[in-house]
Order: C-alpha cells, then sequence, then structure tokens
C-alpha cells in the first residue's frame, strides 16, 4: 500500500489547495524567468532585425541606441562610396509619447529610406510596407491600430499600411516605422507659437549684434539648427568584402565610429540593459530561495498534522524507510504538481502580459530541477522530526 497516495486521498481538498499556493508562488518565477529574458530579447530585436552588417554612428559614440548619434543626412552617400560596401541606407530612431486610440501611448518611431534602403519593417504580420515617400506607416500591434486607420503626429495624418508583431524597443515599447523624411519632420515639428518666439528671439540677438532689421531676417534661416540629420548609416557589405578592411576605411577617412552587428548587441547589453538584467536576476534568485522555503514550510506542516499516525506506524513496527518514503513522495508530488500547474497558468496569461516574456527550455528545466531537489532538501526538516517521534506518543504519551 503507498501510504502517501493514501494520505493524499484522505486529504485531497487539502492537497490540492497547497498546489493552487505553490503553484502561484512558482508562477512569479517563471514569470520572472520570461520577463527576464524577454528584457534581454526586446533589448536587441531591433539590432538583430535590421538586416544590416555594419553600423555607422557619430565618432566617440556608442549610438545609435545607447546615446544620441547624429550624422550628416547624406553621409550615407560617402559610406557607400567605401570600396567593399554593397548597400546603404540612413537610419533615425527616437522615443515618442502621443494621443493614440484614445489613450497616451509611448513607441519608438524608426525612419528609413523607403526605396531600397535598409532598416524596415521585418515582421509585417499583415498589410505590406510602406510603398510611398509621404504619409504612410507601420505600427506594432501593440498600439492597437488597424490596417487603414489614420493616426495624426503633429500637424499631419499618417495611413497605416502595415502592422507588425513583437516590434519592440530596447524598454518594450512597440515601433513605428515611418519614411526618412517623415520621421524627420515629426522629430523636429514645433509648436507654431513656439516657433513664433524662436524667430523673434533669434531677431531681437541679431539686432543687438548690430545687424538692422532686413539683415537680421536674412541671416535667421542661418543660424537655425539642421533638421534632416540622421542617427546612424547601416550598411551590408559586398559579397566577398573584409569586414574588417571596410570598417578602417570608414573609421579613418569618414571618421564615423563603426559597429559590427555582435558589437552594437554588446553595447546594448553592457549599457542600458546591465542594471535591469542585475536587477530582474537578483529578484529571480531571491523567488527561487523564497519558494522552496515555504515549500520546506509546507512539507514540515503536513508532517506534523500527522504525527501521531507516524507514531502509530512505528508504534506496529513499520520501519523507518516507510515514513521517510511517505514524506519524500508528497513533497516530490506537491513540487510537481505546482510546477505543471504553474506552467499552464503561465502559458494562459502569456500573451496577455504587458512585457514579452521568453522561456528557454532549458532554463525551464533547470528551474524545474532546483525546485523539486528544493522539495527534497526541504523535506528533510520534516523527517528529521518524524523519526524523532516516540511511538507512545500514539498512546497519547
Amino acid at each position: 500500500m503507498d501510504l502517501a497516495v493514501k494520505d493524499i486521498r484522505r486529504h485531497v481538498g487539502k492537497f490540492i489547495a497547497t498546489i493552487i499556493g505553490v503553484g502561484l508562488l512558482l508562477t512569479i518565477v517563471l514569470v520572472m524567468n520570461g520577463i527576464y529574458q524577454g528584457n534581454i530579447a526586446d533589448g536587441v530585436w531591433l539590432i538583430e532585425n535590421t538586416g544590416t552588417d555594419l553600423w555607422v554612428v557619430e565618432r566617440g559614440r556608442g549610438g545609435p541606441f545607447n546615446e544620441s548619434s547624429r550624422l550628416p543626412a547624406d553621409a550615407y552617400r560617402s559610406v557607400a562610396a567605401t570600396p567593399g560596401v554593397a548597400r546603404t541606407g540612413p537610419f533615425i530612431a527616437y522615443s515618442a509619447q502621443r494621443e493614440i486610440g484614445g489613450a497616451s501611448q509611448q513607441f519608438t518611431i524608426i525612419g528609413y529610406d523607403v526605396f531600397g534602403g535598409l532598416g524596415g519593417p521585418g515582421r509585417i504580420a499583415s498589410g505590406n510596407a510602406i510603398r510611398a515617400p509621404h504619409y504612410e506607416m507601420v505600427a506594432d500591434d501593440k498600439l492597437g491600430l488597424h490596417l487603414g486607420e489614420s493616426v495624426r503626429l503633429g500637424t499631419r495624418s499618417y495611413t497605416v499600411v502595415g502592422i507588425t508583431h513583437l516590434a519592440v524597443d530596447a524598454g518594450g515599447n512597440p515601433l513605428v516605422y515611418l519614411s526618412l523624411p517623415d520621421a524627420q519632420e515629426v522629430l523636429y515639428q514645433q509648436d507654431g507659437r513656439a516657433l513664433v518666439a524662436a524667430r523673434a528671439a533669434g531677431l531681437k540677438r541679431l539686432e543687438l549684434s548690430g545687424y538692422n532689421p532686413e539683415q537680421a531676417a536674412k541671416l535667421l534661416p542661418l543660424l537655425a539648427g539642421a533638421t534632416d540629420t540622421i542617427s546612424a548609416v547601416l550598411l551590408r557589405l559586398a559579397p566577398g568584402a573584409d569586414a574588417e578592411a571596410v570598417r578602417a576605411r570608414i573609421r579613418d577617412w569618414l571618421y564615423f565610429n563603426v559597429y559590427t552587428m555582435d558589437e552594437e548587441r554588446e553595447l546594448m547589453l553592457e549599457g542600458r540593459l546591465r542594471r535591469m538584467s542585475a536587477v530582474l536576476g537578483l529578484f529571480r534568485s531571491l523567488l527561487v530561495v523564497v519558494s522552496i522555503v515555504i515549500i520546506a514550510l509546507i512539507v514540515y506542516v503536513l508532517t506534523i498534522e500527522k504525527i501521531r499516525s507516524i507514531a502509530t506506524l512505528k508504534l506496529i513496527g513499520a520501519p523507518n524507510s516507510v515514513i521517510v518514503r511517505l514524506i519524500l513522495e508528497q513533497s516530490l508530488l506537491l513540487t510537481a504538481a505546482s510546477f505543471v500547474f504553474a506552467w499552464s497558468l503561465v502559458q494562459l496569461i502569456g500573451e496577455r502580459f504587458p512585457r514579452t516574456l521568453v522561456f528557454l527550455p532549458q532554463e525551464t528545466a533547470v528551474t524545474f530541477a532546483v525546485m523539486l531537489a528544493g522539495g527534497v532538501l526541504a523535506s528533510f526538516l520534516a523527517i528529521g522530526q518524524a523519526l524523532r517521534t516516540p511511538p507512545q506518543l500514539a498512546l497519547g504519551g
């Protein structure tokens, strides 16, 4: 007779309630695993899905994602003339927060050359890429937009022609793709009153410098900041080209920083994602420890509740191995069943979770093994108490 199974059948309601309680705790552990890996996946998604071999950014900068990078708009032409380069494209990326669908939403705008350039949307779930030079956009489904819907950004409206899925920036915010001129216009667009005030202030400074009003009006446009800069140049190497030679030529002759995809990825992991990954990793470790401690306490309480039954077993001559097996089996069944419940719950909430959840099979297997081993170790405390129980306790002694 399997005493562990028999005891569970006698208290099936309590056992199921315990499984649900522990399972909810393990759900948090699994979700934290998913958030940890999802944070990394979101952080490098844009880097890995731009279809480029090298990133060209402003000299001395770790851009375009860890810090700002500004290049002349025609820098991609100079890069394209470099031997070994097959294809180039201007690229701009910046964060925005606007009223979309009746709610204020944060997203990242990507501007690229829609006619043969690099850096366009790579995960179009429905619709198509941008085909017109102006006033079309591709947006991620996280924004809740639909094909054909019109979205106002600044003073102009843009029509949604394509919907992407899981296209996000390093913070998990959805991406919006625009043509390069449209993205630059949205970035540098100013309110009409602000423009009037800036123009008046500029004219006043020029007049104080000794220019007459007519001269000041002519000089004022020359003092305006550039509004056609880009964040980076994306390039694809020609077949058989030496990447290091191309990098050296661009770095030494054009005076730009050049990063490979792996280096850009490393910049992100060691920059914006480093601190967040450390925090999530710490919380994940703490949750595992807390879960093991709680399982130990539950197994101990379950053992104490049937201490007289254990004393009776010892009184009738049952060997210690029977008692050890009873406690171990219950502990393992509790841990395994709770983990199955937690995994099932995670699958239900995964798609609705506000952040990307990524579950690596090997990481999930390691988590299960750690929890199972923790359940075994936790049961030793209860086993020690059970083995010290005197048989006369069954008789009320």
